[in-house]
Formats: structure tokens, sequence, C-alpha cells
């Protein structure tokens, strides 16, 4: 299963510039689902994020792995249902920033189902970029009505 950024838009409630995955590349039914982003020089965050040695925030590589296995609860849902739901993060727990991520790079992220119990995820991210660990964290996420 593939989702380009309109799928995902009809999912997600982020719209640029807080939308942060431009692509889902891979799904497993509530078990696993993998997507990536292009990190651009233009992206404005790029102007007071350490200028003239632009670094890529952690805490958006932790927000677009969360947008990604936000994806995840969808898979399983009733289509009717996408339009009532959203999905609201609990916890960021264990989160580790391994390497920088530069304009230029493409960042995937792979999240994956540790256990979900009704509306409840926990969820393991990580990032990667060139097949090397840039971050990861658990993640915790609760299924809302609208």
């Amino acid at each position: 299963m593939v989702f380009d950024i309109n799928q995902i838009q009809e999912m997600l409630p982020h719209r640029y510039p807080f939308l942060l995955v431009d692509r889902i590349t891979d799904v497993k039914d509530g078990e696993f689902v993998e997507g990536y982003l292009n990190i651009s020089i233009t992206n404005s965050v790029f102007q007071g994020h350490f200028p003239g040695h632009p670094i890529y925030p952690g805490v958006l590589i932790i927000e677009g792995m969360a947008q990604t296995g936000a994806i995840l609860p969808f898979t399983i849902m009733d289509k009717s249902e996408l339009k009532e739901k959203v999905v609201y993060f609990m916890s960021i727990d264990k989160a580790k920033f391994r390497k920088p991520v530069k304009p230029g790079d493409k960042l995937t992220y792979k999240v994956s189902t540790i256990k979900h119990r009704g509306k409840i995820w926990h969820l393991k991210g990580e990032a990667f970029v060139d097949g090397d660990l840039v971050a990861e964290a658990e993640l915790k996420a609760m299924i809302m009505d609208k």
C-alpha cells in the first residue's frame, strides 16, 4: 500500500508547514508503516536553526515519526471513520538522536506497533538517512473523535 500526499491529508489534520511526511511507501495493516520526507534547504526552519550550519531540528524528526505512525490506526479502520477520527499523541519516550539531518537528505521513517489496546497505540519509531539510523523513539497515541 502506498499513500501520496493527498491521501495522507485525508488521514492527518496537518498542513504545510506542519505536515512532515511526503509519502507513505509501505504499510502492513496495523503493524508497520514506512514513509519519507525530503529535507529541502528552502524550508524556513533553516533560517533560525543553526544559521550557516543547517541542521534539521530533532523535535521535527520526532513529529514526522509521530505523523507517520498516526497512519497505522487508520489502516485497520473502516473508511467511513476517517473523517470522524483524529490521532492525538500522549507521550514520547526513549528519544535518541544519533546523527544530524541536513538539507538534501531524504528522511525515512519506519514505525511499528509495539501493542495496541482499544484506542491506545504504543509505537516504536525510527528515522533513517541513507540507511543510517539518525533518531528513534517510543510513542503513545490515542484515537479520538474529532
